[in-house]
């Protein structure tokens, strides 16, 4: 039985077009214990593949992260599927504020020592043990609080483009190195200051605020659904927007429109600019903001350097490739000497 992607994203791109359906794009996550992962990988694998579930999925023993999407006609069978699960049932569904029929173009479920890599070593405290979830009325009312320290659990290139009004914005670029940086930062005030924190659908402050509370934090508060489901509730109860800019999803999208606010600027003129591309250099692939005029001007690509191979017949492109490892380790997301204009 076929438990794996066949279709290249082209491919599936093409598909997409020709169906014609509406697509919703969701994220959810559970914290739960699962025995077996690469057994429940396979069963989610069978059943979303026949519902045309397309995302990124990370299946560990200590539960599951998912960004998907799904056609919006099989809504209601996908939901009836989480529901028959225990510990899935009536979960949290964070459903994109923008959608965009493209948004994936693969089902890539992947078994992992950890739904998000903080670095952390589980059994040295106790995970259930949370801060507080406020929903956005409650999360207004602490931020305007001036005991109240709001920290942004996020990387450097996900604030960069939008953040709350007097956050800190550690400039890190993994979960797990802001972690220690927070605590250092903030030590003086686990006593007396509110610490409240937010990221982009909640869970990476599920684990973050039973980390700081074992740290000694007195008073931890988490955004229940992160920047996703307040920008929601925001619309739904009609409270003030305290969110400057654009969402950064982890999705072909790249962004999400919260507030007309421009915050960044293009990395590579200066300009007011908030949208993230990659490098068209196959070999680069570079995650930076770029505006339309310096896209036309090189190419789409970040470097004089990379828009001369991206110019470059298809065949030499990849004999210039052959055995060089590209990753994420290498090509830090927004980091690069080139980029004159980054923060």
């Amino acid at each position: 039985m076929q438990l794996y992607n066949t279709l290249s994203a082209k491919e599936r791109a093409a598909l997409i077009e020709k169906a014609g359906q509406e697509r919703l794009t969701i994220s959810f996550y559970s914290y739960a214990q699962i025995g077996n992962p690469l057994i429940f990988r396979n069963h989610l694998f069978i059943h979303w593949n026949e519902l045309d579930v397309l995302g990124r999925i990370y299946v560990a023993h200590e539960g599951i992260n998912a960004q998907l999407s799904v056609p919006a006609e099989n809504f209601g069978a996908f939901k009836a599927h989480l529901d028959s699960i225990s510990f899935l049932e009536n979960v949290r569904l964070n459903i994109a504020i923008e959608q965009d029929n493209k948004s994936f173009l693969k089902l890539k479920i992947k078994v992992r020592k950890k739904i998000v890599a903080d670095g952390l070593n589980d059994h040295t405290f106790d995970v259930t043990d949370k801060g507080i979830h406020v929903d956005a009325e409650l999360f207004n009312e602490l931020i305007d609080d001036p005991d109240t320290l709001l920290v942004d659990m996020r990387n450097h290139y996900e604030s960069e483009i939008g953040h709350f009004k007097n956050a800190i914005t550690p400039d890190v670029d993994t979960f797990r190195d802001s972690l220690d940086i927070i605590e250092r930062d903030l030590a003086n005030h686990k006593e007396d200051k509110k610490l409240v924190m937010y990221c982009t659908g909640g869970i990476r402050c599920e684990k973050a605020s039973a980390y700081y509370k074992h740290k000694g934090f007195k008073q931890v508060y988490q955004l229940e659904g992160g920047i996703i489901d307040y920008a929601r509730q925001v619309e739904k109860k009609g409270l003030e927007n305290k969110f400057l800019g654009k969402n950064f999803v982890f999705d072909h999208r790249r962004g999400e429109r919260i507030s007309e606010d421009i915050i960044a600027q293009c990395h590579q003129c200066g300009r007011s600019c908030d949208n993230h591309v990659n490098c068209a250099n196959e070999a680069c692939h570079l995650l930076f903001i770029q505006c339309d005029e310096c896209a036309k001007k090189m190419d789409d690509c970040c470097s004089d350097d990379c828009k001369e191979v991206h110019n470059l017949p298809y065949e030499e492109q990849k004999k210039l490739r052959k055995g060089k490892v590209v990753s994420n380790k290498i090509f830090k997301k927004g980091r690069s000497e080139v980029l004159k204009f980054k923060k």
